[in-house]
């Protein structure tokens, strides 16, 4: 198996993270990295907002994201059209996947919450109009590691046309 489809099999969405901290240097590679993402006519719609103690707490998650000692807000920037913020949406998603393999390749892990699109939350990180907040995420090592979930067989999800 392939190194890449081996990381995308065992990363993990973590719920509980070690006290130690993560160089800002590493995490900030992972985010260079994410940002290799697809993304339409190159527009590279995310923007990361580092969570600090206050907002951390005003956003109010009921296990403060495992006790991750990173919290990241990542953003997708408006666009003058549906199609277009659909598409903004989806670049940001597939960066945030980026990042959480990146991380996983270093031994971290990564917390996935959509706390963030809340009025309230977004108030709280101080959101301006028209960004959407695709995810807030925890980041650390992980104190344990959740076994793999059962998935559908790809097969009984693809249709082919004629």
């Amino acid at each position: 198996m392939s190194k890449v489809i081996e990381a995308i099999k065992a990363r993990r969405n973590i719920k509980a993270f070690k006290p130690d901290t993560i160089d800002e240097k590493e995490w900030l590679s992972w985010l260079e990295a994410a940002s290799f993402a697809p993304n339409h006519r190159m527009n590279e719609p995310w923007e990361v907002l580092v969570v600090g103690p206050e907002a951390r707490s005003g956003l109010g998650h009921k296990t403060d994201f495992g006790g991750a000692p990173v919290v990241l807000a990542v953003l997708s920037k408006p666009a003058p059209t549906p199609l277009e913020r659909d598409e903004n949406v989806m670049a940001v998603s597939c960066f945030i996947q980026n990042f959480m393999l990146a991380a996983h390749e270093a031994g971290a892990g990564v917390f996935w919450s959509s706390i963030g699109a809340s009025p309230r939350n977004r108030e709280v990180l101080g959101v301006q109009e028209g960004y959407d907040v695709i995810g807030v995420l925890g980041v650390g090592y992980p104190a344990e590691v959740p076994e793999a979930k059962a998935r559908t067989p790809i097969t009984s999800k693809i249709a082919y046309l004629p």
